[in-house]
């Protein structure tokens, strides 16, 4: 009977202490998670695993859709070798025109993608609902790095980057199904620096009574 008893002991002592860990590594609120968030435009020096990006693809792509179709379609690049590639072509493309020269002048100036060290492409075809459906998925990909302890920033500018000639064959090697058009792209890193949030004006929001 003492040993039965002991053996009851030392289960719930087992179980509370499984509670106590799990419940002082619990993750974050949702809420706290939207309100964390940052467009971050400066990255620490370091590779991001390729674990953390295939999870932020397949988070992403755990968005709603219209009709559940998942008309869109992500790619992934940290090959530093095609991001410093994509800068160079970039750079002499435009050399003299001014378009680059915000990024030419931050002083730790590293690549054309706010200096991250990996970027998620996500294209989709044109389509009623389209432009819903991709920024559901980068939104979903942009809280998902926040609780990883990534940094991301929404680059509309890759439009105007690859809408250059001498870039199609960067464009080209992400390797879009035809039909389906670049729409953003996602800078993902290891932030290296922590910017306030900017204000919120919330009397755009109201009632309809």
């Amino acid at each position: 009977m003492k040993q039965v008893v002991l053996l009851l002991a030392l289960c719930v002592t087992a179980l509370l202490g499984v509670y106590v860990v799990t419940t002082s590594q619990s993750k974050s609120s949702v809420a706290e998670v939207i309100e964390a968030r940052r467009s971050i435009r400066a990255y620490e020096d370091r590779a991001v695993e390729r674990e953390k990006l295939q999870r932020l693809a397949e988070l992403g792509v755990a968005a709603p859709s219209a009709m559940n179709r998942q008309e869109w379609e992500v790619r992934i690049v940290d090959n530093k070798a095609w991001i410093d590639g994509c800068t160079k072509a970039y750079l002499a493309a435009v050399e003299g025109m001014g378009k680059a020269d915000y990024m030419l002048k931050d002083p730790k100036f590293k690549n054309i993608f706010r200096n991250a060290p990996a970027v998620i492409f996500v294209a989709a075809p044109e389509g009623e609902f389209s432009d819903v459906n991709v920024g559901l998925l980068g939104e979903n990909i942009m809280l998902a790095a926040v609780e990883m302890g990534l940094g991301t920033c929404c680059l509309g500018s890759v439009l105007w980057v690859f809408s250059e000639p001498t870039l199609s064959e960067y464009l080209s090697s992400l390797g879009f199904s035809e039909g389906y058009r670049l729409r953003y792209a996602l800078a993902v890193g290891y932030p290296d620096e922590a910017p306030e949030a900017k204000p919120r004006d919330l009397n755009k929001i109201s009632f309809v009574e």
